[in-house]
């Protein structure tokens, strides 16, 4: 059976065709849309269900002896956290996020796994373990679409962004494009094809318009932002060759999780000593929130929660004018809750695109410790992120060379008024339309593989 998948930033789904129309499947209590994420009791475990769960084949030999010396260990560890035979000690989506939040320092948690696949410096034993987070999920979401199908899922399209990274170039690309080709036939898929996520966002919206149109397509994901030129319309929408409508394409790393990050530095972090004075009269350094900040950055994470971090922090409570917030950022890397705190800048986000003023909950830090933040606030914060953003679309419309008839917006963070309000000062008055916020990427790929294997 033929499947449109968005392995998205923020959310993954799967869709069907169902007669002439695109169908999401039911992930997570009844819904389409499942949480990019994944928490395991111990990262071997991931090894675990993926070893358990693949195919008798020569990939399976293959696999077992690749990750052999992980294997060995997982008596041990699955004794330790007395888990019965029928536990993997994974969660994926709502779950990962509930276990993780119950015990953030007890397992491993992973947000938006698809931001690190194109990541530069990468070790051999890394990527492994990035492939080996995919195939999980893949494996997992596969199995819970094919129960609600009834039909075991073969061909499939993958969403992919123009660029996986801001560095990197090309080899970033295919070195996230071989982590994810490789997870998705190890989940049990015979064979894998790619669409950039805005194309296949257009070719949703196509179906609906009446003329040809010159389309930018606009896709704000949680990890990056896309934009593709197309030549739309009844006179485009039946080629099985598109590559002469495409007519320009530009990406970049930066997504709704930027946003969010960039609104927890900037007006989270004084609770945490930003902005204080060590007692020289020097700046406490910006780089130590920035990494605790960073969850989309595995480099930065790393150094983060290190036990030389740690105990350089502890070293500068004896020098800073308020050690009192600083034993705040050490309660963060000590409880590993940089992801609860980044949650609570999305949640202000999310709320201050309709309300004046919002209140961020950080009583899971110190009882009753909240931080008061205005819609202002906001647009300092994710100024620098909305103007790259803009950069991104003029970039696609100086390549094709002319100008669109419309402005299609898709993608959890391309509703943000923020943004719409800076594409219209950067653009002028080009009609803007607004695309299903997740499904529309689904529905074009899940129409796309049709055409594809068909």
């Amino acid at each position: 059976m033929i499947v449109g998948f968005d392995y998205g930033s923020s959310n993954c789904a799967m869709g069907v065709m169902d007669e002439s129309s695109p169908k999401l499947i039911p992930l997570e209590q009844g819904k389409p849309y499942l949480p990019s994420t994944l928490y395991a009791q111990h990262n071997s475990l991931i090894v675990d269900y993926v070893a358990k769960n693949l195919s008798k084949n020569a990939e399976h030999e293959h696999y077992l002896a690749s990750r052999k010396g992980l294997l060995s260990g997982i008596p041990a560890i699955r004794a330790d956290l007395d888990l019965a035979s029928h536990e993997s000690g994974i969660y994926i989506g709502k779950e990962a996020i509930e276990e993780y939040i119950e015990f953030p320092e007890e397992g491993f948690y992973v947000k938006s796994p698809k931001s690190f696949f194109g990541a530069t410096g990468l070790k051999t034993e890394q990527i492994a373990f990035f492939e080996d987070i995919a195939t999980a999920m893949i494996m997992a979401i596969k199995k819970r679409a094919e129960s609600h199908l009834g039909r075991e899922l073969l061909q499939t399209v993958i969403g992919r962004p123009v660029n996986f990274q801001a560095v990197g170039g090309e080899e970033s690309n295919q070195q996230a494009v071989e982590i994810l080709t490789k997870a998705a036939k190890r989940a049990g898929f015979k064979d894998v094809e790619f669409l950039y996520e805005p194309l296949a966002a257009g070719i949703d919206f196509e179906s609906s318009l009446k003329q040809d149109k010159k389309v930018l397509v606009v896709d704000i994901g949680g990890g990056t932002s896309d934009c593709s030129f197309v030549q739309m319309g009844p006179s485009f929408r039946d080629k099985h060759d598109r590559s002469h409508d495409f007519l320009s394409h530009s990406g970049k790393r930066i997504g709704g999780n930027d946003l969010d990050i960039a609104l927890t530095f900037h007006k989270l972090m004084p609770q945490f000593g930003l902005g204080t004075q060590m007692k020289s009269g020097l700046p406490m350094p910006h780089p130590l929130y920035w990494q605790a900040c960073k969850i989309n950055d595995i480099h930065l994470q790393s150094e983060f929660y290190s036990d030389a971090n740690h105990r350089e922090l502890t070293r500068l409570l004896r020098e800073v004018e308020q050690p009192d917030l600083l034993a705040r950022l050490i309660k963060v890397l000590e409880n590993k809750q940089s992801h609860q705190l980044v949650r609570q800048g999305e949640l202000a986000k999310i709320a201050l695109s309709e309300d004046t003023e919002h209140t961020a909950d950080l009583s899971f830090i110190e009882s009753c410790l909240k931080q008061s933040i205005a819609s202002n606030d906001l647009s300092d914060a994710i100024n620098d992120s909305l103007k790259q953003m803009v950069n991104l679309a003029n970039d696609a419309i100086t390549s094709a060379g002319t100008r669109p008839d419309i402005i299609y917006l898709t993608g959890g963070s391309a509703q943000s008024p923020f943004l719409k309000k800076a594409l219209q000062h950067a653009l002028g008055d080009i009609p803007m339309l607004n695309g299903d916020n997740f499904g529309s990427v689904t529905a074009g790929l899940t129409k796309w593989a049709h055409k594809l294997y068909k």
